[in-house]
């Protein structure tokens, strides 16, 4: 995740980091602070540092354990931005031309610079220097999914088996987590108002009066149904997510109550489950040292791949090995 808000949201929490969470238990695991891509956007230097460090922290406060899975800063390991550039290398103009998200972002305002124009051949370095057998992914970033695909067939067709072609692994259960005040549009830090925003560092109190105020219907029925009633359909989702109750109990246990009865059981389950999340986030970044010591033992074990991954590359296109 990108180190581009003061605090990651609800919708981050449910849609990736537990899942996160569980693969770890499954898989030889590398998640990072994707603190080189957010330099596509301005921002004050001191303000990415602690970003990076809170990025960092609410990994682990989510539940990704650092003695399991590498957490790391991408800028602690060079080979990121290397391997990116001989990709690059090997990347025409109009395959960058056809990717969607610099076309949206630059239509909504971002600043239209070369790095996000390139992000795409970042991120394929990004999964490609850890020999990644799977690549956990939504159905959105599927297409940049394809284009480190191609880059490494391209490689491979050229210079000889060099770099693992990745798979896919789609989370198709990840919970779409909705905007609180247009519960038609996902939940997003960049776009959502306050008000439709659960941070995972909001005070308790701030997190009631948010949801409190969600935007429901004039229809008093607790349904599920996400075209008809969307706002209540992100309410009953968010519930059973976090209390483990299916959706049809919980439409059950209200029905024949109000959207006030619903809100405030939503509020106790929110709270219930970020209270514990903001201590140990707290913790964390109270001992920035500490902190970073962490982020310093996931890069090294994220060094050490890389840097094989690298030396493959380095002798595969021609580069002349550095004399020692």
């Amino acid at each position: 995740m990108q180190p581009t808000s003061d605090s990651l949201h609800l919708g981050n929490y449910l849609g990736a980091l537990v899942n996160w969470v569980g693969l770890q238990a499954e898989f030889d695991a590398y998640y990072f602070v994707a603190d080189l891509h957010a330099l596509t956007v301005p921002t004050d230097p001191e303000v990415l540092r602690r970003r990076t460090r809170v990025t960092a922290a609410q990994f682990i406060a989510g539940g990704v354990d650092p003695e399991v899975s590498a957490v790391f800063c991408q800028s602690h390991v060079q080979e990121h931005a290397e391997l990116a550039w001989v990709l690059a290398c090997q990347t025409a103009m109009g395959e960058m031309n056809r990717m969607t998200q610099y076309k949206d972002k630059t239509s909504k305002g971002h600043n239209a610079n070369v790095g996000l124009f390139t992000y795409p051949v970042l991120m394929a370095a990004d999964i490609l220097l850890y020999d990644a057998a799977f690549v956990p992914v939504g159905e959105d970033q599927r297409q940049h999914l394809e284009i480190t695909r191609d880059l490494a067939e391209r490689m491979n067709a050229r210079f000889g088996e060099v770099l693992t072609v990745p798979e896919p692994y789609i989370l198709k259960e990840s919970a779409r987590i909705m905007d609180l005040q247009d519960p038609t549009s996902k939940m997003s830090g960049s776009i959502s108002s306050d008000k439709g925003l659960v941070l995972l560092s909001d005070e308790p109190g701030r997190i009631a009066k948010k949801i409190r105020s969600a935007v429901t219907d004039t229809d008093a029925e607790v349904r599920y149904d996400p075209e008809a009633k969307a706002g209540v359909s992100n309410l009953l989702v968010i519930h059973s997510v976090l209390s483990g109750t299916p959706i049809a109990q919980v439409e059950a246990e209200f029905a024949g109550r109000g959207y006030g009865d619903l809100k405030k059981a939503v509020a106790e389950v929110v709270v219930d489950a970020v209270t514990p999340f903001r201590t140990r986030m707290a913790e964390l970044l109270d001992d920035p040292a500490e902190l970073d010591r962490i982020l310093a033992r996931g890069a090294e074990r994220a060094a050490e791949v890389a840097a094989a991954t690298m030396s493959r590359v380095r002798d595969a296109v021609g580069l002349l090995p550095a004399a020692r």
